[in-house]
């Protein structure tokens, strides 16, 4: 799978390794303003108190 991402990327390594930099960012960034908020209203953990 790796692979053949790395393949359909253009440009040199410098390039895709760029790319693939913003991609992961661009990911990471919609997992915790979006995905992550929008779960944790549906999982209510129970209280729990430390002591």
């Amino acid at each position: 799978m790796y692979g053949a991402l790395w393949r359909v990327l253009p440009g040199p390594w410098w390039v895709r390794v760029l790319i693939i930099l913003v991609l992961v960012a661009a990911v990471l960034y919609g997992l915790f303003f979006y995905v992550f908020p929008w779960v944790s209203d549906l999982v209510y953990p129970q209280e729990v108190t430390v002591e």
